[in-house]
């Protein structure tokens, strides 16, 4: 277990304002050099000497009181991942600053993370940033069994392309073939029963060449690191058909160690992939322990991206990912914008919804009143309704998603008397969680055929 002094404080992803920490035990505890007298001083000394790291992490710190009745707290974003931190007056590291998942298990806090990893065959991978190593080292790593995962999916599809190399042998042959070597035929020439063997330099096209020995042996690592007591049982448990069969098919291949995979330009592309991932786990991403994130706004687009196309497909729908919206005015401030781009257009017959995801913590605030709350909403409400305006339809509506812990669904109706329009957006929570994915889908379902059978009234 890790000692909870080395972690300077640990907040949920999405944290509108975590606990405060008043400036007198931060200079008791982490700023033991501080002047009292001047603790605002010394909490904003202590912000701005770590701004990169927390910049990196998409945390926000924000000072309230003055005086010894000061205190500092903090607003979190779209990355969970660690930071090391430092004291402004000494310059010495004093903690690590967490942002964790939501969703979490007694077992592994990212469990849910890589469930939808593995559903959606997400690139969206930890990034890291040089910084010191982080005291609390391997406990707070990002989940490093996923490159692993990664690797052992990719090879898995490479050993069924039969991938071969020509191979360079020393072989005897009763005729001369390839290259003869002369030298030492000359010695063994003497003997009758040895004339009319050739010892020949022969390239042999094989699946069995040195590059795939050295596949495997990265195979090993990424197998061991996989059934390691750091992965969930349900991972490991996933893996071992596909262990099997990787087993047997490489049962006649021997290992080669190996400190880099050499990729060349003829190497078929899976066998590209496959090295490119195999260099990550050589070159030391197991053992990183300095400052990560992780981008989960990125992954709540892709996410919610998957679930609609579930949904198209049950209903017959045609959906459109990221398309387009473009300018074509040719003279414009450097400043404006060249094309607009919502996250899914859903068409269906003379139905169509334009849907926006944002990574962001309103549902989880929803008795708040807060103006950054207000302000936040009012920018995603009039980019949705700003995508709506490119629709021709009379039968049209917005969807904008945000993250939950359960499925919610609220109808925002606006209407404008002058002109007698109305625009229709529900507000939609979408739980990040696999095992809630077909009843959110359900209740999607039943709410776009609503609609229809409204529209055909």
């Amino acid at each position: 277990m890790i000692s909870q002094d080395n972690i300077f404080l640990e907040i949920p992803c999405l944290t509108e304002k975590s606990q405060a920490l008043s400036g007198t035990f931060l200079a008791r505890k982490w700023f033991k050099n501080a002047d009292k007298r001047y603790l605002s001083e010394s909490l904003q000394k202590f912000i701005d000497y770590n701004k990169d790291l927390l910049d990196f992490l998409g945390v926000n710190p924000h000072i309230e009181g003055s005086g010894k009745d000061v205190f500092l707290n903090f607003r979190s974003d779209r990355f969970i991942g660690v930071i090391p931190l430092k004291s402004p007056e000494t310059g010495k590291q004093i903690g690590d600053f967490v942002v964790r998942p939501r969703y979490t298990s007694a077992n592994d806090q990212f469990s849910e993370y890589v469930e939808i990893v593995n559903l959606l065959e997400s690139k969206i991978l930890p990034e890291f940033k040089h910084s010191i190593p982080l005291l609390s080292h391997n406990y707070l790593k990002p989940p490093i069994y996923l490159e692993a995962m990664k690797f052992v999916k990719l090879l898995e599809k490479a050993v069924k392309i039969n991938w071969r190399k020509f191979q360079t042998t020393d072989k005897l042959y009763r005729y001369p073939k390839s290259q003869v070597y002369w030298k030492k035929y000359v010695e063994k020439e003497f003997d009758p029963a040895k004339r009319l063997l050739f010892p020949c330099h022969d390239n042999i096209l094989s699946k069995l060449h040195s590059e795939f020995f050295e596949l495997k042996y990265v195979y090993g690592i990424a197998k061991s690191e996989i059934n390691s007591f750091k992965t969930p049982q349900y991972i490991k448990y996933q893996f071992q058909d596909v262990f099997a069969y990787l087993d047997s098919s490489l049962y006649d291949f021997s290992e080669k160690s190996t400190t880099e995979l050499h990729i060349h330009y003829s190497d078929p592309v899976i066998i590209k992939e496959l090295k490119k991932q195999g260099n990550k786990i050589l070159k030391g991403n197991f053992e990183e322990i300095t400052a990560w994130r992780i981008d989960f706004s990125l992954l709540f687009e892709r996410y919610v991206q998957y679930i609609f196309e579930q949904i198209s497909s049950e209903i017959g729908a045609t959906q459109l990912n990221n398309y387009r919206i473009r300018r074509y005015s040719s003279v414009n401030p450097p400043w404006s914008l060249s094309y607009l781009e919502p996250d899914i257009v859903l068409i269906k017959n003379e139905l169509e919804i334009i849907i926006d995801a944002k990574y962001k913590s309103h549902l989880f605030n929803l008795k708040s009143t807060t103006e950054e709350l207000k302000e936040e909403h009012r920018k995603d409400l009039h980019q949705l309704l700003a995508y709506t305006t490119f629709i021709k339809s009379e039968n049209k509506f917005g969807i904008l998603c945000y993250p939950y812990s359960e499925q919610y669904i609220s109808e925002l109706n606006y209407f404008f008397p002058f002109s007698n329009i109305g625009s229709k957006i529900l507000l939609v929570g979408i739980p990040m969680q696999r095992s809630k994915i077909n009843d959110f889908k359900k209740l999607m379902i039943e709410d776009i055929s609503k609609v229809e059978v409204e529209s055909l009234v």
